[in-house]
């Protein structure tokens, strides 16, 4: 599919606690970083209370949660989200969690746990399931040209 459905990309506007133009959004908005053309699905909920980072290109399906703070177990702590890294529609990312450059979570994945770099991951809890290979590495590389 590749990328040149961002070549009109733009920065959303981001108020704290309403919807963007795409149908997500963020409380604690002067927590919370966004890098260069990201996609953030329709109806997904961002609580940067604690700090969240975005970086260039990271892709979140739709309805996905990420929390840097939890009232049902008190765990707090920023969430980082490495460049180009893809997380899956419906899925949860927790307080103090990186996803590592280049990985993919699978959809309905619950993430409690740091991810690293260039890996397959999912289920409830996530776990790696394998090293993503050269060929499918390049292809996602070649997609941020």
């Amino acid at each position: 599919m590749g990328r040149e459905r961002f070549n009109d990309w733009a920065m959303p506007s981001i108020e704290d606690g309403k919807l963007t133009k795409y149908n997500w959004f963020v409380q604690n908005s002067n927590n919370f970083q966004l890098g260069y053309r990201t996609d953030i699905g329709a109806f997904s909920y961002i609580n940067a209370k604690n700090g969240v980072i975005i970086e260039d290109y990271a892709q979140i399906g739709s309805h996905c949660s990420i929390y840097s703070v939890s009232t049902i177990d008190n765990k707090e702590g920023k969430v980082i989200l490495k460049k180009n890294c893809r997380i899956g529609s419906h899925s949860t990312i927790m307080p103090g969690v990186t996803i590592g450059e280049n990985s993919i979570i699978g959809a309905y994945s619950f993430i409690k746990d740091s991810i690293p770099s260039s890996v397959l991951a999912y289920g409830i809890p996530a776990k790696v399931i394998r090293k993503l290979s050269e060929e499918e590495l390049e292809s996602m590389i070649k997609e941020l040209d």
